[in-house]
């Protein structure tokens, strides 16, 4: 892509000098945050106002608890930046703000602030006793076919296209809530749902166009409310996939930039190295850093200059905004480690203030345990950076998931894998604050790599969602979704089957699955309903013993409960002696094998069938 040229305007000497009075058109005049609420701990907010030549005016605020503290011009005269100050005792309500010239009121605007919701500050986000399922709307269901195309939206609907745009909506997410939650998911992690106007490839979300608007092909932001407020009545959290790093570049900001740094410009377009693992080496060469964090992340994605602090402050407002104007209840945030990692600390921070028991997850999307383990909060890092972020994602467990049942069992190989990817568990400050997963909308689908095998896939599902941590679904995993991504994002991201009248089949009904569907959902479901009523299978303790002979066993307990897991990675049948579990098993001498009901009257000796699991809830 040829480099992004930004033309900016610049206010002559002599016309402030002489403080000649052009003529303003605000005929069409933004300004974000769109609205905001009073009662908010931090009182500072800053409204960045979009209109032509809108620095050659004076905004006057009369309204009784919100001070004009100052207004900021910037390199382009069509942005003004209004600081403000809001005291606690300021009230709810719709206030002016005028934009004079001289003495002459040339335009008003009205802006409202809203009353915070009660409760609204002590959000509980989502925590070890969820499960994460995650959605690609776009491919999931369409709930409202007459929202596939819309006017002024560069790429229409063809679903013939694997990488076009197929109509999946918010609609068709809430349509089925009543599926996940009685598959046992417990929080919906949506794709980004915001407007990315491209001519190509905006399905996926994450070129964002406005930071305010849910893409007209999605909904809108009431339906986007609606939706939440109905996850909410079915216990359900909503998780909002949110993008600090880039934007999309079809925004009006590519043409009208407020400031020349607010993007991260190169002599050429410049790609980012896509090497997370600098930020924390120290060794690492600045230059290699600097790519790493201020490249573009691809063509069509501008890369935000996050050090600016008008763009922080813009992206720490605009995250705040949709938490409280949607009630949500998480945040995933993508491409974590390719921001500065100073402003993300600073974002975590705004974000407890406001909201202290907010959970934030980040995809910090890095090939080693302690290249990870550098970004949660509380980290012991050299270097002296935390993050405060809650949540990382488990990507090199994620590699373990995809290898150990392929692999024949070895020194370090297979099963090990597993135990080996846990054992590294020191490196986090909090082990228990990781997601896992087995894949992800970036990845290749379990169901194939594991060569479309149904017990490697039951036995898969059984570690992911037995472990230690917080478990994510990728949407159709559980009833079998393939694809590679060597052959396309278009092909990891296929639509649900059933999403779309006239589907031949539809897997959210069990009628409409077919038999090995029917067998791996059911498992799932079993384990996820399991999950959800025993404390200890959310936040009890991992004690696990090497695996031997390719057969690795756990145990998760507190105080009162303990649940074992056996996994055989071979496909005979083996069987363990139970006393070399003895420190495990003292306290009990019978069990149930929740997944297929067999009842063990003592664990002297178990048998366990190839390529099977087993997970026992001891007595």
């Amino acid at each position: 892509m040829k480099k992004l040229h930004v033309f900016l305007f610049f206010i002559p000497l002599w016309l402030m000098i002489n403080h000649t009075v052009l003529a303003v058109d605000l005929t069409e005049i933004t300004i974000e945050p769109p609205c905001w609420w009073a009662g908010m701990k931090n009182p500072d907010l800053q409204l960045m106002v979009h209109g032509k030549d809108i620095s050659f005016t004076k905004a006057v605020i009369l309204y009784e608890g919100v001070e004009m503290v100052s207004q900021t011009s910037v390199q382009n005269p069509n942005y003004l930046f209004l600081n403000l100050k809001l005291s606690q005792e300021v009230k709810a309500g719709k206030f002016e703000i005028q934009f004079l010239q001289g003495k002459k009121k040339i335009f008003t605007y009205n802006y409202e602030l809203k009353q915070r919701s009660n409760g609204s500050a002590l959000r509980k986000g989502f925590d070890n006793k969820d499960v994460i399922y995650l959605i690609m709307p776009d491919r999931f269901a369409n709930g409202n076919p007459d929202n596939d195309s819309q006017d002024g939206m560069l790429e229409k609907a063809d679903r013939t296209n694997p990488n076009g745009r197929h109509g999946g909506d918010i609609k068709g997410v809430s349509d089925h809530l009543d599926y996940l939650a009685d598959l046992g998911i417990t929080a919906v992690w949506l794709t980004p749902v915001l407007e990315n106007n491209a001519q190509a490839y905006s399905y996926h979300g994450y070129a964002i166009t406005d930071f305010y608007k849910v893409d007209p092909r999605h909904g809108t932001n009431d339906e986007y409310v609606a939706m939440v407020e109905k996850a909410h009545s079915k216990g359900l959290k909503v998780i909002m996939d949110m993008v600090f790093n880039h934007y999309g570049t079809g925004h009006r900001w590519t043409k009208d930039l407020p400031m020349h740094d607010w993007v991260n410009e190169w002599p050429e377009f410049t790609r980012s190295n896509y090497r997370g693992g600098t930020i924390s080496d120290p060794y690492a060469a600045e230059a290699d850093r600097n790519q790493m964090n201020k490249g573009w992340f691809d063509g069509h994605m501008a890369d935000l200059n996050a050090t600016n602090p008008f763009v922080e402050k813009y992206l720490i407002q605009n995250s705040i905004w949709w938490v409280e104007f949607a009630g949500l209840d998480g945040i995933r945030q993508d491409t974590y480690p390719y921001t500065d990692k100073n402003v993300m600390t600073n974002w975590m921070n705004a974000i407890h203030e406001e909201y202290p028991g907010f959970s934030v997850v980040g995809e910090v999307w890095l090939n080693y345990a302690p290249q990870v383990a550098y970004w949660q909060e509380d980290a012991r890092n050299k270097d002296g950076y935390d993050s405060k972020l809650d949540y990382v994602m488990d990507f090199p467990l994620k590699y373990a998931i995809n290898s150990a049942f392929n692999e024949q069992n070895g020194w370090d190989k297979g099963i090990l894998r597993l135990y080996e990817s846990l054992s590294l568990d020191f490196l986090y400050s909090h082990p228990e604050q990781i997601v896992n997963f087995a894949d992800n909308h970036d990845a290749d689908r379990i169901y194939s790599v594991l060569g479309e095998d149904k017990q490697k896939m039951k036995m898969a599902m059984t570690f992911l969602l037995t472990v230690r941590g917080l478990p994510q679904l990728y949407y159709g995993t559980e009833v079998l979704s393939t694809g590679l991504e060597h052959q396309g994002h278009g092909f990891i991201r296929k639509d649900f089957q059933g999403g779309w009248t006239g589907d031949a089949s539809d897997a959210f009904t069990a009628e409409g699955r077919t038999a090995d569907q029917n067998e791996v959902f059911n498992h799932i479901r079993t384990l996820l309903n399991f999950r959800k009523k025993y404390e200890v299978m959310q936040s009890g303790s991992l004690k696990h013993y090497l695996p031997q002979d390719g057969v690795y066993v756990y145990f998760r307990y507190n105080d009162t409960e303990s649940v074992m897991v056996i996994l055989n990675n071979n496909k005979d049948a083996k069987t363990i002696d139970g006393k070399r579990f003895k420190e495990s098993l003292k306290n009990y001498s019978t069990g149930t094998d929740l997944l297929h009901r067999t009842y063990y009257e003592n664990f002297d000796s178990i048998v366990i069938p190839g390529m099977t699991s087993r997970v026992i809830q001891l007595k």
